[in-house]
């Protein structure tokens, strides 16, 4: 009976030439992968950053109104003038908007002083602002026009 010894040689360092391949494969194709990935990461951020932008100007928007409706009723000898109130409401809007340097579309107030201006009486206040995005919501503007974004505020006069 004879036994068959078999020995191996010891490695100098380098690897087989199939193994250095099959690396470079999985690198290219993570980065293939990366590529096909990328823009639907990057449109998943920016409409992130998109809504929270329409959602800060709703607030603001809100606030607006409020602001003008609150100062309209606040007992004053005479009483706020329906264009004093739209002042008020639009240079809040002014200052709070985002714009980011690109002059925000104007805000259309509408203020309802119909049952007077006594106390008791209720002063209505609406403010509309058509929302037409920044960066990613201007493309979406375009194809289907703007985002109205209305506030109204009702408070009685004091």
């Amino acid at each position: 009976m004879s036994h068959k010894t078999t020995h191996f040689s010891s490695f100098s360092g380098t690897r087989p030439a199939s193994r250095r391949r099959g690396r470079r494969r999985e690198a290219g194709v993570a980065a293939v992968e990366f590529g096909l990935v990328l823009p639907l990461l990057l449109l998943i951020v920016f409409g992130m950053v998109e809504f929270s932008i329409a959602l800060y100007d709703k607030a603001v928007i809100t606030n607006a109104s409020r602001e003008a409706a609150r100062a309209g009723v606040m007992y004053k000898v005479p009483p706020l003038t329906a264009a004093q109130i739209t002042t008020v409401a639009q240079n809040y809007a002014s200052t709070y908007l985002i714009s980011f340097g690109a002059s925000p579309s104007p805000v259309s107030v509408a203020v309802d002083q119909s049952s007077g201006t006594t106390t008791g009486q209720p002063l209505k206040v609406t403010l509309t602002y058509s929302y037409s995005g920044v960066g990613l919501g201007t493309i979406v503007s375009q194809l289907v026009g703007s985002v109205p974004i209305t506030a109204i505020t009702t408070m009685n006069y004091e």
